[in-house]
């Protein structure tokens, strides 16, 4: 089974931030700002208290004169729901010249407003959540090649990021790698990818297998996690990702000082060491020799004395190097994953 075809999305991109005023949900905008930079033309925020990329505030008009080609709906909020009073917003744009990318739940020609703007523009529509394939139910099959996975103590603890700077330090020293995208921002940033959150829970893991498939023996599929093992809500699509992936190793995301998960207070964030003891035990079904290689973190609450501090501590503690993406980059658990399995 061949990977999915990428996504023919024509850049630069003006990004919707809306009147969202969450730094956490607006993770896809601030995920192409980091990773995909050259990408990014402006942002266009309806409202002065939004969220502030720190991209050029543009109208769509303002930016296809730049030379924008598709805007981007740069918010993932809970649950992925659609903003009826985007749907504006999204017709301007199309009237001004851009075609519309989405990582929405809600597909866009679905809303009628959305699709007769469209056809009048001549513009496309991106609904990158939704694969334009079917998926088969998983085999199981061991397959060639290695595969990482992030998974998490929670949603958006740093999975992607940490896929992305592993990733990148792979290819830094020459080791065959590609970045799995699972999610919508991921799949923005990338180009392809399956937003596995859409896909029929019975087809989850089978979409997965899909995604890394055979490879040459030296090949790393860095493949970004989705949601946690521990959410009340998300842990199916986390598990059947794990047993899909495959992985030969797992990097633990968490949070430091996030007590309770995200919207969910009444439910305890676990230990790094809980969440690598389950996925451990569950990945163990597909593939028996699955390890921990490393611990990824978000720091940017601590100070670099205390950084230092934790990572001391969890490397004594599991005896695998620590990262944060965007202070350390990924090389250190690159390294480990080159001397695991050489």
């Amino acid at each position: 089974m061949s990977v999915p075809a990428p996504f023919d999305i024509d850049a630069p991109y003006l990004i919707l931030v809306g009147d969202c005023s969450q730094a956490l949900n607006a993770k896809t905008g601030f995920g192409l700002v980091h990773w995909a930079r050259e990408r990014c033309l402006a942002q266009w925020r309806l409202q002065g208290e939004a969220v502030d990329l720190g991209l050029p505030d543009l109208t769509p008009a303002a930016a296809a004169a730049a030379g924008a080609r598709t805007l981007v709906i740069g918010v993932a909020p809970f649950g992925g729901g659609f903003t009826p009073a985007w749907v504006a917003a999204i017709v301007e744009a199309l009237e001004a010249g851009l075609d519309i990318a989405s990582g929405m739940h809600t597909r866009l020609a679905s809303v009628p407003e959305i699709a007769a703007a469209a056809q009048r523009a001549g513009r496309r529509l991106h609904d990158v959540r939704h694969a334009v394939r079917a998926f088969p139910l998983a085999t199981g099959r061991r397959r060639t090649g290695r595969r990482v996975l992030m998974v998490g103590t929670d949603c958006a603890v740093g999975k992607k990021y940490a896929a992305l700077a592993i990733h990148r330090a792979l290819e830094a020293r020459g080791v065959p790698a590609h970045f799995r995208a699972t999610g919508q921002t991921g799949i923005l940033i990338s180009g392809g990818g399956i937003a596995v959150d859409a896909v029929v829970t019975d087809f989850i893991a089978g979409a997965a297998e899909a995604l890394s498939p055979d490879a040459d023996p030296s090949h790393w599929d860095v493949i970004e996690g989705q949601g946690s093992i521990f959410h009340p809500a998300y842990a199916a699509v986390t598990l059947g990702l794990i047993h899909g992936s495959q992985p030969d190793a797992i990097v633990v995301c968490h949070h430091p000082g996030r007590d309770t998960i995200d919207g969910y207070p009444e439910f305890p964030t676990p230990s790094v060491a809980e969440c690598a003891d389950l996925v451990l035990r569950v990945a163990r079904l597909t593939n028996r020799d699955v390890q921990l290689a490393g611990v990824s973190y978000n720091t940017s609450a601590l100070s670099d004395d205390a950084r230092g501090q934790l990572f001391a501590d969890t490397i004594e503690q599991f005896a695998v190097p620590c990262i944060d993406p965007m202070v350390t980059g990924g090389d250190a658990i690159a390294a480990h994953l080159i001397e695991a399995f050489r």
